[in-house]
């Protein structure tokens, strides 16, 4: 089974920064599409943050735009979301979610086949 794990979640004043990560396996990692979704308390999940295989490409919800940085460090199977100028409005539960499936940069929830278990961030 396909392991995703997120870490980095926390609480934060408004303002402040988090830094995400979602380490993957190499089988998952090498060729997948990548991204980030986030379910705040009664919402149902969004896209935050989309990123094509090699990085280059990336796509962001307008909610984050301009505040929140996706990456990818292909040597350590590692997926990031840079958040800065954080608001109340960004708690939720975030995931990491990857598929082989093309294109990339989707930032709906069906175009994802695997997720990791999530990670809380609060902003208040």
């Amino acid at each position: 089974e396909v392991q995703l794990v997120e870490s980095g979640g926390g609480s934060v004043q408004v303002g402040g920064s988090l830094r995400l990560s979602c380490a993957a396996p190499w089988s998952m990692y090498s060729n997948s599409c990548m991204g980030w979704f986030r379910q705040g308390p009664g919402k149902e999940r969004e896209g935050v943050a989309a990123i094509a295989t090699g990085g280059g490409s990336t796509a962001y919800a307008d909610s984050v735009k301009d505040r929140f940085t996706i990456s990818r460090d292909n040597a350590k199977n590692t997926l990031y979301l840079q958040m800065d100028s954080l608001k109340p409005e960004d708690t939720a539960m975030y995931y990491c979610a990857a598929t082989f499936k093309h294109p990339c940069l989707r930032l709906t929830t069906e175009s994802y086949n695997y997720w990791g278990q999530g990670t809380q961030v609060t902003v208040s």
